[in-house]
């Protein structure tokens, strides 16, 4: 017999990343050339979402680099108010939503090394990254 869905059994099958958490390094009065790589990661599907954040940290960590995150950014929801008729019937309405799932990735100092590895990634369709140097 299978086991009826709780909340219990979802949070279980759900994978945990496991990520080393670094601080933000202080910037001293005499080096203030501290440069940011933030990757803002979108996606539909969280699976693929969290998937591709571990497989970009990965990649980042086989180089040395310094990472804060993946962050969580609020779902973003879309809905969506249809008419089921055409014509008569204004009453009889459906929704329907789409949620945009983000996370956010900051590299502190990257190296060209590592520049290079985030360029040559592949990651699965319906993945979108924007990469901003700060």
């Amino acid at each position: 017999m299978e086991k009826k869905a709780t909340k219990k059994n979802i949070k279980e099958e759900a994978p945990k990343v496991k990520i080393p958490k670094v601080k933000i390094p202080q910037v001293s009065s005499k080096d203030k050339t501290v440069s940011i790589l933030r990757i803002r990661v979108r996606a539909y599907d969280s699976k693929i979402l969290d998937a591709s954040v571990k497989q970009i940290i990965e990649t980042a960590l086989r180089h040395d680099a310094k990472i804060v995150g993946p962050v969580p950014l609020p779902t973003e929801i879309k809905k969506y108010t249809v008419n089921r008729a055409s014509f008569v019937y204004k009453n009889a309405r459906e929704q329907f939503e789409i949620r945009i799932h983000k996370r956010l990735i900051d590299i502190i100092n990257p190296s060209a090394k590592v520049m290079e590895a985030l360029t040559n990634i592949s990651l699965p369709s319906g993945v979108n990254i924007d990469v901003k140097m700060l």
